[in-house]
């Protein structure tokens, strides 16, 4: 059978590494290249070069790739990959040459690994309540299925991009708590009621350094140990995402305190400093806690766990994500997990007989997967990959956490915090032997 390719998926790595606008999520695309004042003028003769080189290969890309603009609306369309992999050679032999020649070979290094586990992460599982592999059985599973439409109803909870203000490799910090902002929108019931739970990253990354990690990598366990641990983590109203750790100097990371304090965990500001006002930290604030967590491997347990209690977050190798535009990948090669997503459900297309041979292609199975890019990157922030093989270490590591309880007043906190007390509190569904997803679909 023949696979179905991704569609326009440019592997020309060299591409998207002096793109500033489409840099990689949770890692850096190569070494910064930050010249002495002395050798300026050999760095914007080296940009130049590389502009150029990069200009004149696109425009034969683009010609490569879509010859006949055949199927073009279809996000299953065939692409020409062994075009772009030539045009990809061809790139970064003049890169390495160009570089060479400008005296800056660090350019082309090996991406920076996002994936790490911190000194304090020192227990990778949490787990009391039996996983539902155990209890949610194979032909209980649709053949497709997505929390982010189940009878018309979007159970996920808002996109988010790492990269802004500042690029920060947070990858693991958004794929854990968008998986566990999603579980408490399922877990509000049937037809997502109540307004959604987005909850605090920047209190991560001023906190969670030693355990969870910072904008220089970490890990989605080692996130929810810390949230476990710790007994809370704020809603994102009470700390905006500003993409800054404390060892960071991206942007305006080096002029601003991201210690771990009563103000970097939840504040509030009064009015304009002109009028007397001031920011001060809360002392009571809406948050969630985490109950258990752990982790799942393979193509059953993912989707047992993802069908029965919610997304989970999952480390892939991010290098094709680079040009992703659509479609899904199939590509299968060597891996190392430098990127953390999360999967938030799967697929299967049906199969097709091809047009011009007969031959009848087999549907290939996929996951739905969510990136913390932004909308305008991928399938509106979201992409596809094939299911059951392992693709790019997809399967390999993924971690879950279930709520242990939020806030949930029906009426708006004061201010000053001091009447969030009281939420809502988590239901495994081992209790019942039923998937929330099963129940959902009933």
């Amino acid at each position: 059978t023949r696979p179905i390719a991704t569609r326009d998926l440019k592997i020309a790595r060299s591409r998207a590494t002096l793109s500033q606008t489409r840099r990689r999520g949770g890692r850096i695309p190569y070494r910064a290249w930050d010249p002495h004042p002395t050798d300026a003028m050999k760095s914007r003769a080296f940009a130049l070069l590389v502009l150029a080189l990069v200009a004149t290969h696109a425009s034969v890309a683009s010609a490569a790739r879509f010859p006949a603009q055949r199927g073009l609306a279809s996000p299953f369309a065939r692409g020409h990959v062994t075009s772009d992999k030539q045009i990809s050679a061809g790139i970064e032999a003049e890169l390495a040459s160009a570089a060479a020649a400008a005296g800056s070979a660090d350019l082309i290094k090996k991406p920076f690994n996002a994936f790490k586990r911190m000194p304090g992460h020192d227990v990778r599982e949490k787990v009391e309540s039996p996983l539902p592999v155990t209890y949610v059985p194979a032909h209980k599973v649709p053949k497709s299925f997505t929390w982010s439409n189940v009878k018309g109803v979007n159970y996920l909870t808002k996109m988010l991009n790492q990269h802004v203000p500042q690029y920060c490799g947070s990858c693991w910090a958004h794929g854990a708590m968008s998986a566990l902002a999603d579980r408490i929108k399922i877990a509000n019931g049937p037809e997502a009621r109540g307004p959604d739970v987005n909850l605090a990253i920047q209190f991560i990354l001023n906190c969670g350094t030693e355990v969870a990690g910072s904008c220089h990598g970490g890990s989605a366990t080692g996130a929810y140990q810390f949230v476990h641990d710790v007994g809370h983590v704020p809603f994102d109203t009470c700390l905006q995402y500003e993409a800054c750790s404390s060892e960071s100097t991206e942007g305006s990371c080096a002029h601003t305190d991201y210690s771990c304090s009563g103000i970097n965990t939840c504040r509030t500001c009064s009015t304009f400093s002109e009028f007397g006002g001031f920011c001060s930290a809360l002392d009571e604030f809406p948050n969630a806690t985490i109950g258990e967590y752990g982790e799942v491997r393979g193509e059953r347990e993912i989707m047992a766990e993802v069908f029965a209690r919610g997304p989970v977050a999952a480390g892939i190798d991010a290098t094709l994500l680079d040009d992703y535009t659509g479609g899904i990948i199939v590509e299968t090669p060597s891996y190392e997990i430098n990127h953390i997503v999360s999967i938030v459900g799967w697929g299967e297309t049906e199969n097709d007989v091809d047009p011009d041979t007969g031959e009848v292609n087999e549907g290939v199975k996929y996951w739905i997967v969510r990136n913390s890019w932004g909308e305008y990157w991928g399938e509106m922030g979201f992409f596809r990959i094939v299911r059951g093989v392992k693709a790019l270490g997809i399967e390999d590591e993924c971690s879950w956490a279930t709520p242990k309880s939020w806030t949930s007043a029906n009426v708006a906190c004061f201010e000053d915090g001091t009447n969030c007390a009281g939420g809502k509190t988590f239901e495994d569904p081992s209790k019942s032997g039923v998937a929330i997803g099963e129940a959902y679909l009933a």
